[in-house]
């Protein structure tokens, strides 16, 4: 018999219907045989969703905490119903099943991070223990349930793990950076946040010293954290929601030229034309952003009459957890702005 390699059998009433669009999922226990068990430490809530859910409840931890719980009990995974999106978590192998493809890789008490989404995990949170509002990070008693086509990497063991689960969070951004950027290209990413630092930092390795950085958020002090540990060539404050505006800053910082390339690590809507516009004809944009709308990207882009390549970054490239720990190790700058910010 065939194992369950997509956890069809914990979708709850809809037949056929993969777990990350099910209305809900079955978290019960016991674990099944392709199954992975998971004593969760950490949940790194995707920013776009943490965002959102800080907005709704106003702020306050305790009730950030309770409405992540009031999610998951309803859902049966952390899935915002507003953005959509999710994160990932870490914690610890508490039990393998006898057919999961990590049985002969991974051993009971493993601390590991899942590297897929949390919008397609099963999840039961019995404690919040703390909400850390400052890194989109929640503490808390549970357990989880990876399938057996579920990625994971193992916690590595010479860096603290929430900078490693802040990293892991987003090792995809840099990967497929790896694979667009080429020496002499002009780049710009749209975002000063952690997927934006391991893009801009991935970017430059690529670029060899051939061809022009720019790193574009709302916030001063982000983008002084960037250019002061020579990430950016450029570094320009703007409000990504002003499409507009945001072209004419990059247009006079290139010359007229605009970018090769256009990265968009954006935690906030609307930052489509953003991105659209500060592309040449013939460029690329990648969307990282769980707040895009492909809607507004591609009736944007045909509105504007603008003949650039989309790409939706989807999280997984191949190789790709192991690429972002490699950046944290050989570049001592990046690893201290992670350690200072995420730590």
């Amino acid at each position: 018999m065939s194992i369950d390699l997509y956890g069809l059998s914990r979708v709850v009433g809809e037949k056929g219907v993969l777990p990350q669009r099910a209305k809900q999922l079955d978290p019960s226990l016991p674990c099944r045989e392709s199954e992975l068990l998971i004593d969760v430490e950490s949940l790194n809530i995707d920013a776009a969703s943490f965002k959102q859910i800080k907005g709704e409840v106003g702020g306050d931890a305790k009730r950030i905490g309770e409405r992540i719980q009031e999610i998951v009990r309803e859902r049966g995974k952390m899935q915002n119903p507003v953005t959509g999106s999710g994160g990932m978590l870490i914690g610890r192998v508490k039990e393998l099943g006898a057919r999961h493809p990590a049985r002969e890789l991974l051993k009971v008490g493993d601390r590991i991070a899942t590297l897929v989404s949390l919008t397609l995990t099963p999840l039961v949170i019995e404690e919040v223990k703390a909400v850390h509002a400052d890194i989109d990070r929640v503490d808390i008693r549970g357990h989880a349930i990876l399938f057996a086509s579920g990625i994971y990497a193992k916690l590595p063991t010479d860096m603290p793990d929430t900078l490693a689960l802040a990293a892991l969070d987003v090792c995809g951004a840099p990967a497929l950076v790896a694979r667009h950027v080429r020496p002499g290209m002009t780049v710009a990413v749209l975002g000063a946040g952690k997927s934006g630092a391991l893009c801009l930092a991935q970017a430059r390795r690529k670029l060899e010293s051939r061809g022009k950085l720019l790193a574009l958020d709302v916030s001063q002090g982000a983008l002084d954290l960037l250019s002061g540990i020579g990430l950016c060539d450029v570094a320009l404050k703007v409000d990504a929601t002003q499409g507009v505006d945001v072209m004419e800053a990059v247009s006079q910082a290139t010359d007229g030229q605009l970018c090769d390339l256009v990265v968009n690590c954006a935690s906030v809507g609307n930052t489509e034309m953003a991105t659209i516009l500060s592309v040449k004809d013939g460029g690329t944009a990648i969307f990282f952003s769980m707040a895009t709308s492909f809607t507004a990207a591609a009736l944007g882009a045909e509105g504007v009459g603008k003949d650039v390549t989309m790409v939706v970054g989807n999280g997984y490239v191949p190789g790709h957890a192991a690429l972002t720990l490699d950046l944290l190790r050989t570049e001592p700058q990046l690893l201290q702005l992670f350690g200072t910010r995420y730590v």
